[in-house]
C-alpha cells in the first residue's frame, strides 16, 4: 500500500537536518568524524514541476558535460514551448524524430524520451502529487520502467528532486569510495557490505550519503 512521505517544498526538505545528523552521530562514530571534518549538510534540492519534466532532463544529461546537456536540453523543450506535464508529453509524441535528432538527442536518448512520452501519456509513470504519495522502492520501481532510466537515475531523482531522506545509491562509485576513505578500509567495500552497515543510518541514508560524496571529493 503507498504511504505518505516527507515532501520537500520550495526547495527545502520536509525532515529536520539537525536531527537527522543527530541520528548519524550518535549511530556511528565514524561517520561522526566525517561529519566533523565536513560540516554543515549542504546538499540542495532542485525544483520539480513535474515527473516528466525531471525524467526528461535526466535522459538528456546523461553522460554529457553540463554546458553540452544544457543546450540540448533547451533545445528539445524548444520544440515543446509553454507546455509541463502531461501535456508537454503529449506534444513530444508529435514532434518527428528529426528535430529531435536536430535538437542534438542521439539514437538511443530519442528512443528514451519517447518511450518516456508515450509512459506518460499512459499513465503509466504517477504524477508529481502522486509519486509524492509512494513508498522509495514502489516509486523507483515505476520510474525504471521508462527506457534509460536506470535504478541510479532513479535514487537521484528521489534526492535531489523529491527530497526522500533514506535513498542509498550503493552502485554509485562515489558512494563506494567514500565509505572506503571514511572507514579506511584498504580495497573498495562491496555493496553488500555497505548496505549492511548503513542499515544503523536509517532513515537518513540520503544525508549519509551526502557525507560520502564529500569524502570521495576530498581522496
Amino acid at each position: 500500500m503507498a504511504t505518505r512521505k516527507p515532501r520537500a517544498i520550495d526547495g527545502a526538505f520536509a525532515f529536520d537536518s539537525d536531527e537527522a545528523l543527530e541520528h548519524l552521530r550518535a549511530s556511528d562514530a565514524a561517520l561522526a568524524r566525517l561529519i566533523e571534518t565536513v560540516g554543515p549538510f549542504g546538499m540542495q534540492l532542485k525544483h520539480a514541476s513535474s515527473v516528466f519534466e525531471v525524467l526528461l532532463e535526466a535522459i538528456v544529461y546523461q553522460q554529457l558535460s553540463g554546458k553540452a546537456a544544457a543546450t540540448i536540453h533547451s533545445r528539445v523543450c524548444a520544440l515543446i514551448p509553454r507546455t509541463r506535464g502531461a501535456l508537454a508529453a503529449a506534444r513530444l509524441i508529435d514532434v518527428p524524430d528529426e528535430k529531435l535528432r536536430g535538437a542534438g538527442l542521439s539514437r538511443a536518448k530519442l528512443l528514451a524520451v519517447r518511450d518516456l512520452a508515450l509512459a506518460v501519456a499512459d499513465r503509466r509513470i504517477p504524477t508529481l502529487a502522486q509519486a509524492q504519495r509512494m513508498d522509495d522502492d514502489a516509486l523507483i520501481e515505476r520510474l525504471i520502467e521508462v527506457r534509460g532510466v536506470g535504478r541510479w537515475t532513479a535514487q537521484m531523482v528521489l534526492m535531489f528532486r523529491l527530497g526522500r531522506p533514506d535513498v542509498l545509491p550503493v552502485d554509485d562509485l562515489g558512494i563506494r569510495k567514500g565509505f572506503m576513505i571514511a572507514f579506511r578500509k584498504r580495497a573498495m567495500p562491496t555493496r553488500e557490505a555497505i548496505e549492511r552497515h548503513a542499515v544503523r543510518w536509517k532513515p537518513y541514508r540520503s544525508v549519509a550519503s551526502w557525507y560520502l560524496w564529500r569524502a570521495a571529493e576530498s581522496g
